[in-house]
């Protein structure tokens, strides 16, 4: 029988989330059934809220950083038990596909489907409704603004049933993304300098990931104070309020060259942010863009010669080059060794229906990451 649950979704953009009862399917086969544990309040769902993601259906249900406990599973869904602890992550692996094949699963092909909110395999088929009856698409496939949700196994890691599902739910987007931006797409090594562009859910991340890889200089930046702070707390060695000081200190300890790494993960990505980071970078550096703005927004105002003629990279990265299946089960193992912090990740917890406040505090810089809590 179909689950009744609650949720927040979204019925236009611009909007606010709405909590509203939902009817959430039986699992089908390669499809589980979750209770949430906990929710991360990403920024991603707010570009869709804002309008700055198009999704392909509404309403459409929020939420793609969580993680909970197996409720049901679907016939002939093998490796999975009612009770497991699990983990979602927002890009499918299918593990057949070219890209899952090479080791890129953070580009599968399953994820055609990502911001329609459908069945990976079926654009008009959807796994959660109204109480009247109408389609909800989920975000990233998931949904995690809702008590219970059904998902694909594609979209699930089984994690130990001894890690705290609160923090555990960190590694599906914030943690790996930023993380992965310093250490895999970034590639950053030893005794580099190292700039990072916003110190938020994902920026946080990317200063101890640029710290763990050995970076002699992580420069955090953020108007914001609090992050700033924060960042010095969790790994930076330098901390400014803008790119200009940033990349001026980048310039003093390498001899007038720059910076090895700019990796830019501002809440709202503008073209402006990578030219500021490409001139921040010296020669032979790199600039990873992990942040994402208005997607019709185009253009990046720079001197393309210039990327010839010093060697300079930009590229882009999502989920920060990890592969979900093997990096986040790795990210959790950092956790419990102590090498990554996650627990100081969370600034504030919330219940479902103090949603929006929690954006309100993401708005407003008061939060590296809000997590909501269901019970």
């Amino acid at each position: 029988m179909p689950v009744n649950t609650r949720g927040a979704i979204m019925r236009s953009a611009p909007g606010q989330w709405e909590v509203t009862d939902l009817v959430v399917d039986d699992p089908r086969s390669g499809e589980l059934q979750v209770k949430l544990a906990a929710s991360g309040l990403c920024h991603s769902d707010d570009h869709v809220a804002t309008g700055d993601i198009p999704v392909g259906h509404y309403p459409f249900l929020g939420g793609h950083e969580g993680a909970g406990v197996v409720t049901a599973v679907g016939p002939n869904t093998p490796g999975f038990a009612e009770g497991d602890h699990v983990v979602f992550s927002f890009l499918p692996g299918c593990g057949r596909c070219r890209y899952c094949a090479n080791g890129q699963q953070y580009i599968c092909d399953s994820g055609a489907n990502l911001l329609m909110g459908s069945r990976w395999d079926d654009a008009e088929s959807f796994r959660v409704q109204t109480s009247d009856g109408t389609d909800v698409g989920q975000m990233c496939g998931l949904g995690t603004f809702a008590e219970v949700t059904t998902v694909d196994v594609r979209s699930t890691v089984k994690i130990p049933d001894d890690i705290p599902l609160d923090v555990a739910c960190l590694v599906g987007c914030g943690v790996g993304t930023g993380w992965g931006t310093a250490v895999q797409a970034g590639e950053v090594r030893p005794g580099d300098t190292v700039i990072v562009m916003g110190v938020g859910g994902i920026g946080i991340n990317a200063v101890q990931g640029a710290a763990h890889a050995g970076a002699s200089h992580v420069v955090a930046v953020d108007p914001v104070a609090f992050k700033r702070e924060k960042a010095m707390e969790l790994g930076a060695t330098h901390a400014f309020e803008s790119i200009e000081e940033a990349a001026e200190f980048g310039r003093s300890v390498t001899n007038g060259q720059g910076a090895d790494k700019v990796l830019i993960t501002v809440g709202v990505l503008k073209g402006e942010h990578v030219a500021q980071a490409v001139e921040a970078i010296g020669k032979g550096g790199r600039v990873v863009i992990t942040g994402l703005g208005d997607l019709t927004d185009v253009g990046i105002p720079i001197n393309p010669s210039m990327l010839a003629l010093f060697t300079k990279e930009i590229r882009g990265a999502l989920f920060g080059d990890q592969n979900p299946s093997a990096d986040m089960l790795k990210m959790l193992r950092l956790y419990q060794e102590g090498k990554i912090k996650l627990d100081e990740l969370i600034t504030k917890r919330y219940k479902l229906d103090d949603i929006n406040q929690g954006y309100a505090d993401l708005h407003a810089g008061t939060n590296l990451r809000g997590v909501i809590i269901y019970d």
